[in-house]
């Protein structure tokens, strides 16, 4: 029987990636990489022409604000439960985690150190923060997985309810 609703179309979009066909499996998880890229640059300003915003300024970047970090960290906590739970353990953070620290890491190599002699402070800070996407992108999948419903549990109920 197959349902004519809008709900099998959710249904498909929740199912795991591992019952879903080679093309389908692997162009979610590229539409996922690239969501979490986009978030990055939308959320975290940033240009590689170093130029500085007004006359006279020290700042050479945009400045990264405390609401785009915070929507970052808000959609790559999404991203993560969903990819939990659609996926296996290991590819919410190569999905979710991988693409925004490599952007930060392009993006932290390409500008010149500040006057101040942390020039070279830079790698710690990619490192700290990627360390810190990681592990979050790693806690939203474990909850993602924790609502992540097992098919064999679901067949020994429909069998119980015919006999």
């Amino acid at each position: 029987m197959t349902e004519t609703t809008g709900n099998g179309t959710i249904w498909k979009l929740l199912r795991p990636l591992r019952t879903r066909p080679w093309a389908e499996r692997w162009l979610t998880r590229a539409l996922g990489a690239a969501v979490a890229s986009a978030s990055y640059v939308v959320c975290v300003p940033w240009e590689l022409r170093n130029r500085a915003q007004h006359v006279g300024s020290i700042d050479e970047t945009t400045p990264v604000t405390g609401v785009g970090v915070a929507a970052l960290g808000v959609l790559l906590l999404l991203l993560g439960a969903y990819f939990g739970y659609r996926d296996r353990r290991g590819w919410p953070v190569l999905l979710v985690a991988v693409p925004p620290a490599t952007l930060m890491y392009v993006s932290l190599s390409t500008q010149p150190g500040p006057p101040d002699g942390f020039a070279n402070a830079w790698p710690l800070t990619w490192a700290f923060f990627t360390l810190v996407m990681a592990a979050g992108v790693l806690v939203a999948a474990s909850v993602g997985r924790a609502f992540q419903v097992e098919e064999e549990s679901l067949e020994g109920l429909v069998s119980a309810g015919r006999g």
